[in-house]
């Protein structure tokens, strides 16, 4: 979507999802979003990795080696407590 609040919303509407979050969704989420410069999107999408990272770190860490198209925010706020 064009609205950049839409696509935030996206990629954090799973952050309390734990065990049951679509890892399909969220994948899609953010690499649809990679290469957009807006601050508020790319700290959304390392708190969306860092939340679900507390669930799943090995499924965080790899989606963060296998991106590099990531943020340096995005990338830092994913991984602060791997």
């Amino acid at each position: 979507d064009d609205d950049l609040w839409l696509r935030r919303t996206s990629v954090i509407c799973q952050l309390k999802a734990k065990v049951d979050t679509d890892l399909d969704l969220l994948a899609y989420s953010i690499e649809s979003t990679l290469d957009d410069k807006d601050f508020f999107l790319r700290k959304g999408i390392g708190w969306a990795l860092r939340q679900y990272a507390r669930t799943d770190p090995d499924w965080v860490r790899e989606f963060v080696r296998t991106h590099p198209g990531l943020s340096p925010l995005s990338r830092r706020e994913a991984t602060k407590h791997l």
